[in-house]
This record gives C-alpha cells, sequence and structure tokens, in this order.
C-alpha cells in the first residue's frame, strides 16, 4: 500500500476515535444533574404593593406551592428551572431561576374587570382595538393574540361582534394550523353570523383537515353563489380546486381552476391569474401532461413578472422545480440563478424571508448544487452547496446546513477525497446533534404553547357558559319557563364544548408523543452509525497493520459498499427486509475477512419467506452480529460457526435467528476490560431503546429474545428477533 494512503486511513481511524470520545464525553456531561437549594419569593400588586395571596407557583414539572396571606412563597428549585406564576386575576408570568437570590414578582391588576363600568360607546371602541390587536400579533405572537380575543369576548355585546371574535379565534387556529380548532370556531362564529368569508375561510379549514367531502359540500351547497363578489367567486372555485387536487381528481380540479382563471381575466385580477396559471399548471404536472404544464407556467411566470418581484421569485422556483423533475437541470440552475439575484433585491427591501419559505437563498443554492451534482460536475457542485452552507449559517437555518453538509461529504466521497469526506461528515455528525437538541427544545416550547392554549380555550369556553348563565338569569323576570330553557341548554352547550376541548386535548398530546418518538429514534440512529463505522475501521486498520495490502484493497471496496449502503438508510425508520439482508451478507462478509481462523457462517432464507412484504428498522441486526464474532467466536480455540436463518413462523411474522457456538455471554463478560463493557452497554442500550419506542409506536412490531445456544462448554448465544408486517 502506498504511504499516502496509509496516512489518509490512520488520520480517518484517529479522527473518528477522537469524535467518539469526545460524544461520550458529551453524554456524560449532560447527566450531570444541578443541586437543588430553595428559594423565597413574594407577589405584590405594582401599584399598590399589596400582597396577594393563593397564587400558584409552579416548576415545570417539579415542585408546586402557593402564597401565604402575606404574599410570600418558598419552594425548591434548580438552577435553570422556570417557575410559573399563575392567578385567576392577572396573566401568567413565567421566571427563570438563575441563583438563590430573593424573587419578587411584581403584577398588574387585572384591568378587564373595569370594563363593565364602561359606556355602551367605549365598550364598543375598546372590542374593536382588541380585535385589531388579535389580527396585528397573528404571525407575530399568537398567544397574545388569543388573548386579545378572549379580552374582546368578554366585553362583547352582540351577535356580531361574538361573530368577528370566533372568525379572529378561528383565523388564529388556521394560521397554526390546528384545522380542527379553526373548524369549530367558524362553525359558532357562523351560528352568530353568517357570512359568505367566513363560508369559505371555514370550506378552506375542512380541506386542510382533511375533510375533503364537507369542503366540498360548503363551497356546493351552503354558499349563495349569487351573493358572491368577483373575489369571492374566484377563491370558491380556487379552493374547489384545491380540494379536487388533494383528492387525485385533476379533471375536475382543472375545470374549477379555469373557471376562475375565466372570471379573474374577465375583471382583470391579475393576482389571481398567475395564482390559477401555476395551480394549473401544477395539476397538469401531477397528471403527466407534461407539455400542458410547461405553458400554464410560462403563462403564470409571464403574469407574475408584471405584479412584483417576489411574486415573480415564487413562480421562478416552482418551474425550477418542475425542471428537476423533468432533468432538465441547465433550465433549471439557470432559473434558479435568476431567483437568487431578485432575493437579493427583495432582502434589500427589508423583506426577509422565515427559514421556512422556499425561496431562501439557502435553499436555492442548495438545489443549484444538487442539479450541478446531477450532472457529474462537482467543482461547481461543492461550490453552490458551500455558498448555501454559509447563508444558511448566517439564518441560522440548521436543517439545510445540514443536508447541504452531507451533501458535500458524499461528493468528496464519490470522487475519492476521503479526507475532506470525512470533514464533512463530522460536521455533518455535529449539525445532527445540534439539529435534534433544537428540536427537542421546539418540542417543549410547543407543549408549553399547547398547555396555554388549552388554558385560554378552557377559559374561553367558561367565559361562553358564564354569559350565556348570566343572560337566563337577566331572562328571569320575564319568564320562567324560557329561563329554564337558556339554563339547560347553555350546561349542554358549555359540556359539549368542554369534552370538545378534553378530545382535542388528548389528540394534541398523542400528537405530541409521536413527535418526542421520531425525534428520539434519529437520535438513537445518529449515535448508532458512527459506533459503527468506527468499528469496521477498525477491521481496516488491522490489515494495513498486516501490509496485507490486496487484502486491504478488497476490503475498503467492500466497505465502502457497506458504507454507502449505512448512509442511504440512515434517515429511514424502516427499510425492505431486502435490504437489510444485502447490509448484512455484507457486513459479515467484511468480518469474515478479518477472522477467517476464528468462524465460518451461513446465511439461510427460507424460501417460504416473502421477503418484499416485510419491513425491518435499518441497523438492528447488525450489533448482535458484532456481538457474535467480536464477543464470543473471536475468543474460541477452535474454529467457531455463526448461523443467520430467516424463517417464517406465522402468515404475519418472520423470525431472525443469530446463534453462534462461541464462548458465551457468562465467559464473554469475564474477559471483557471496564472499557469494553461501557461500549457493549451502550451499543446494546440503544438497541433496547430502539425497540421499545418502535413498538410504542408501532403496536409491538419488533420482539428481540436472547439465550444460550447450547449446554456444552462453549454455550455460544443465540439472538431471536421477530418481525410484524405493517
Amino acid at each position: 500500500m502506498k504511504p499516502k494512503h496509509l496516512y489518509i486511513l490512520l488520520l480517518i481511524l484517529f479522527l473518528f476515535q477522537g469524535t467518539n470520545l469526545y460524544a461520550q464525553e458529551q453524554l456524560q456531561d449532560r447527566t450531570v444533574e444541578a443541586p437543588r437549594f430553595s428559594v423565597k419569593g413574594s407577589v405584590v400588586e405594582d401599584d399598590t404593593n399589596r400582597p396577594i395571596s393563593r397564587v400558584n407557583i409552579e416548576v415545570n414539572g417539579g415542585s408546586y406551592t402557593t402564597t401565604n396571606g402575606l404574599g410570600e412563597f418558598r419552594i425548591d428549585v434548580r438552577k435553570g428551572d422556570e417557575l410559573v406564576i399563575r392567578h385567576q386575576d392577572f396573566e401568567t408570568v413565567r421566571y427563570t431561576v438563575k441563583d438563590s437570590e430573593r424573587i419578587k414578582v411584581r403584577v398588574k391588576s387585572d384591568s378587564r374587570k373595569k370594563v363593565s363600568k364602561f359606556k355602551r360607546g367605549v365598550v364598543s371602541s375598546t372590542f374593536n382595538s382588541l380585535i385589531d390587536s388579535a389580527a396585528t400579533n397573528l404571525k407575530k405572537n399568537p398567544e397574545k393574540s388569543i388573548q386579545f380575543v378572549t379580552d374582546a369576548l368578554e366585553v362583547s355585546n352582540s351577535k356580531k361582534q361574538n361573530a368577528e371574535a370566533y372568525e379572529a379565534l378561528a383565523d388564529i387556529f388556521y394560521s397554526l394550523k390546528q384545522y380542527d380548532l379553526a373548524i369549530s370556531n367558524y362553525e359558532i362564529s357562523l351560528q352568530s353570523e353568517i357570512s359568505n368569508d367566513r363560508f369559505l375561510k371555514l370550506a378552506k379549514a375542512l380541506e386542510g383537515n382533511g375533510n375533503y367531502q364537507e369542503s366540498i359540500e360548503t363551497y356546493t351547497r351552503r354558499i349563495a353563489i349569487e351573493t358572491l363578489t368577483n373575489w369571492q367567486k374566484i377563491e370558491l372555485q380556487e379552493g374547489l380546486g384545491d380540494v379536487y387536487r388533494a383528492t387525485k381528481e385533476y379533471p375536475k380540479a382543472i375545470t374549477s381552476y379555469s373557471e376562475g382563471l375565466r372570471i379573474a381575466n374577465k375583471h382583470l385580477i391579475s393576482p389571481k391569474i398567475a395564482d390559477l396559471n401555476s395551480k394549473i399548471a401544477q395539476t397538469y404536472q401531477a397528471s403527466g401532461e407534461i407539455q400542458k404544464a410547461k405553458i400554464s407556467y410560462n403563462n403564470s411566470l409571464e403574469v407574475a413578472k408584471k405584479q412584483n418581484k417576489k411574486r415573480a421569485v415564487e413562480e421562478k422556483v416552482k418551474i425550477a422545480d418542475f425542471q428537476n423533475s423533468n432533468r432538465d437541470f441547465d433550465k433549471e440552475i439557470e432559473l434558479r440563478k435568476d431567483a437568487l439575484k431578485d432575493l437579493q433585491d427583495i432582502e434589500g427591501d427589508d423583506k426577509i424571508l422565515e427559514n421556512e419559505s422556499a425561496l431562501t437563498p439557502q435553499k436555492q443554492n442548495y438545489k443549484i448544487g444538487n442539479a450541478y451534482a446531477a450532472q457529474a460536475n462537482i467543482p461547481e457542485a461543492i461550490n453552490y452547496l458551500e455558498k448555501s452552507i454559509e447563508e444558511a449559517d448566517k439564518k441560522e437555518d440548521l436543517v439545510v446546513q445540514k443536508d447541504a453538509t452531507r451533501k458535500i461529504s458524499e461528493l468528496y466521497r464519490d470522487i475519492g477525497d476521503y479526507k475532506n469526506a470525512l470533514v464533512a461528515y463530522q460536521s455533518y455528525v455535529e449539525l445532527v446533534d445540534k439539529l435534534v437538541i433544537k428540536k427537542e427544545q421546539e418540542i417543549s416550547q410547543a407543549a408549553r404553547f399547547s398547555r396555554d392554549i388549552s388554558e385560554k380555550q378552557n377559559r374561553i369556553t367558561s367565559l361562553e357558559t358564564s354569559k350565556e348563565l348570566t343572560e337566563s338569569k337577566y331572562a328571569l323576570t320575564e319568564s320562567n319557563n324560557k329561563r329554564q330553557q337558556i339554563i339547560i341548554y347553555a350546561l349542554i352547550g358549555g359540556l359539549l364544548l368542554l369534552m370538545l376541548t378534553a378530545f382535542l386535548m388528548y389528540k394534541n398530546i398523542k400528537q405530541q408523543k409521536f413527535a418526542n418518538n421520531l425525534l428520539a429514534l434519529k437520535s438513537l440512529r445518529s449515535q448508532m452509525n458512527p459506533h459503527f463505522i468506527f468499528n469496521a475501521l477498525n477491521s481496516v486498520n488491522s490489515f494495513i497493520a498486516t501490509n496485507d495490502e490486496r487484502t486491504a484493497n478488497k476490503y475498503l471496496s467492500d466497505f465502502s459498499l457497506l458504507m454507502r449502503s449505512v448512509l442511504e438508510n440512515s434517515e429511514e425508520d424502516f427499510i425492505p427486509l431486502e435490504k437489510e439482508i444485502e447490509l448484512l451478507e455484507l457486513y459479515t462478509k467484511l468480518e469474515h475477512f478479518r477472522f477467517q481462523d476464528k468462524f465460518e457462517y451461513s446465511i439461510s432464507v427460507d424460501e417460504n419467506v416473502n421477503i418484499a412484504e416485510f419491513q425491518i428498522p435499518p441497523m438492528l441486526l447488525q450489533p448482535y452480529i458484532e456481538n457474535a464474532v467480536w464477543h464470543g467466536l473471536r475468543y474460541k480455540k477452535e474454529k467457531g460457526h455463526l448461523n443467520i436463518s430467516i424463517k417464517q413462523k406465522q402468515k404475519d411474522s418472520i423470525e431472525i435467528v443469530i446463534a453462534d457456538n462461541g464462548i458465551g455471554r457468562e465467559k464473554s463478560k469475564a474477559l471483557k476490560t471496564q472499557n469494553q463493557k461501557k461500549q457493549n452497554s451502550k451499543g446494546m442500550g440503544n438497541i433496547k431503546k430502539r425497540v421499545a419506542i418502535l413498538n410504542d409506536m408501532y403496536k409491538d412490531k419488533v420482539d428481540v429474545f436472547i439465550d444460550d445456544y447450547q449446554d456444552q462448554v462453549d454455550a455460544g448465544t443465540k439472538v431471536v428477533v421477530t418481525i410484524k408486517k405493517d
């Protein structure tokens, strides 16, 4: 082997070992728990300094107490804990504990109690101001926007105002993509006052929630088309087209979009002309009519250019995506470069794009890099991917930064520049860790936000019930029978709303748990892949050490195939069983390369097993094979045997048996060093966690049983993995 190649491989081994040690140190650092200490505090009114008793003081997920008659409290906390301070007379206060100093919370008394003293005209003005404030804060601060709507409901004094308030509340939930809550509030708003705009919004919310037939019924039956304005008629046809496209009824979608386009052309409503041409093009593209799609895209671009640069950029990006799907990379690259020039002017006008937007420079540079890579123009591909990483770093867009870094690693690997490939891959692993931490924080914030929304929804529900009860008491002077009816209806309505709120809370908690499980799986996979690559490179090192160049070259060739498979599957929760068998065959072959004098192996698949019907988590079986070779067969005096068999025991499940006649678990445990025990425990612990999470998400899909293989001196080990169909 050439000295240059030897140096590069030794460098790769050293760097991966350093990465592994660093990851272990980071994991140890995270497990150190901060000491608890006690803090004292008080809660008083800001203007009068009067102490407030019976205030709820809670540590997120921990201790709880209340203030005494002097407004004082004491609670056990850790540094960094968040105190949540709640009371019915003021808005919830949150405070992050920094040290053991005394905490004094000053709050303003609830001004909403004074509203009832205002004259009717002042109340009306206050209501309009609150609704306007809710609309202003809808995007920037949804939680504050909901509070403004709650305040508006308290001062509303007519059905019209109630309808406006619930419509505003539904708009907030729609922007948060909580379509079920948006639907219920639009319906409540319509009960107070009929409005075509609200019907159109309700139909869009029903589409977003997947209630396609109800959405179509709202568009076609609940709205009187003759009462609509021209703009509303276009929105109706566009909305119908969206539903039909979502249900893949493409001819109906084209008909609806075309009708909307006819109205827009007739009345010169140019924004809708561009939008509808674009949607017609997307529908033709989805249905496979490429030439018609090209014509509609060109029409939409010509109209968009006459509006503003941002609208033109949006259309260029859509057409670039279309060219990518047709593998016309030259036109795609040209369009994206034009879009980047326009984006410089847009951002120069302080119209900053959010990272979630498809128009961001980092995403366009990333897609240009991918297009050059598809043309095998590696230097240009790397150039634009590096620009994407630079932009993403400025904008703190970890997702694009991660994807671009991984793509650069793959490109360097493909051209044989393993040194730069490794550097890029290490950056990718670090970005994955950062992204996991960020996602965990976002989930925690989302959970807190969900709890706050639930509290506000409960408050709105109780407020509505309270108002209905108040109205029923006022009506008592007119008729006792009428009073009884109102009370009964109010209680039933309140109960139904409470039941709806409880159901929505349960649904949100379930979705949150599923999202947490997905993040946990990705985190565990990101820990396993570097661990696996590090162990595999040890085998490369052994051949280098013995100067067996031919075997080392063969080993490296097979190892590169294995590494490609591992990287391709690293983002998937499940892969076809056929792919997993290919990966296992390649991995076992590599281990046999090194330990030919220690064991033989066989992999058998029962002819009755239809491997196309089964899915399996990637890298699930490899650690058990690794344990069999490294901790069982390697220490056996005579030549051993590793047998991997796949059989179908039942119609909906298969059984995978990994059996070796090595020295067995007890002898292997006695031979391990302290460092080996720690590494093995960590690797097998990850497998156990993955299996537990997968079974929780997919209803006991995977079962693992480990036992001795035989009753002899070398007992060996048998691992039985049972996989069920989806």
